[in-house]
C-alpha cells in the first residue's frame, strides 16, 4: 500500500474523507499538509471538520509518518479543512465541489464563473445566469471555489 493510500484510510476511520495531500514550503520551513473534509451534509452544504477531528487525526497519521515519511529531512504535519476557497487540480476535487460556486479559466482563457451542479465522467457540468454549460476537465486551465457573500 502506497503512503497516500494509509492516510486515506486513517482519515475514513474518523468518519472524513481525504482531499488532498501536499508538500509545500513556507518561511524556509517545509510542511507536509493533509486536507480533509467531512462527508456530511447539512442544508445542502458540506458540514465543516472540526478541530478535535483534526487533532485526532493528526495523532493517528504522525506515527505513520515516523514510519514512512513523505519528505526527506525535516518537515512539520499540518492537518485541516482545504477551506471555503480552495484550488481544484484534479477530477475528484471536482467531483467533492457539485453544488458549490466555481470560478474557473479555460485553456482559451474564458473567466467564468458558476455552480457545479454535475460531473459526469470527464464532462463538468456547470450553471450560471447564461444557463447550463458542459465543459471536459482537461479543457479547465485553474479552477477554485468560490463564497459568494448574500
Amino acid at each position: 500500500m502506497s503512503l497516500q493510500n494509509d492516510i486515506e484510510s486513517l482519515v475514513k476511520s474518523v468518519g472524513l474523507e481525504l482531499y488532498d495531500t501536499s508538500v509545500v514550503s513556507e518561511f524556509g520551513e517545509t510542511i507536509y499538509r493533509v486536507a480533509v473534509i467531512s462527508p456530511e451534509f447539512e442544508d445542502d452544504k458540506r458540514k465543516g471538520v472540526t478541530m478535535d477531528e483534526c487533532v485526532e487525526l493528526t495523532h493517528l497519521i504522525s506515527p505513520l509518518l515516523d514510519v514512512t515519511p513523505p519528505v526527506s529531512g525535516e518537515y512539520r504535519l499540518e492537518v485541516g479543512s482545504p477551506g471555503l476557497e480552495r484550488k481544484l487540480t484534479t477530477l475528484d476535487h471536482f467531483t467533492k465541489s457539485v453544488n458549490e460556486n466555481i470560478a474557473f479559466t479555460t485553456m482559451e482563457n474564458e473567466k467564468i464563473k458558476a455552480k457545479l451542479v454535475n460531473v459526469d465522467g470527464s464532462k463538468l457540468i456547470f450553471e450560471n445566469e447564461d444557463g447550463t454549460t458542459e465543459i471536459e476537465f482537461n479543457d479547465i486551465r485553474k479552477a477554485k471555489t468560490y463564497f459568494e457573500w448574500k
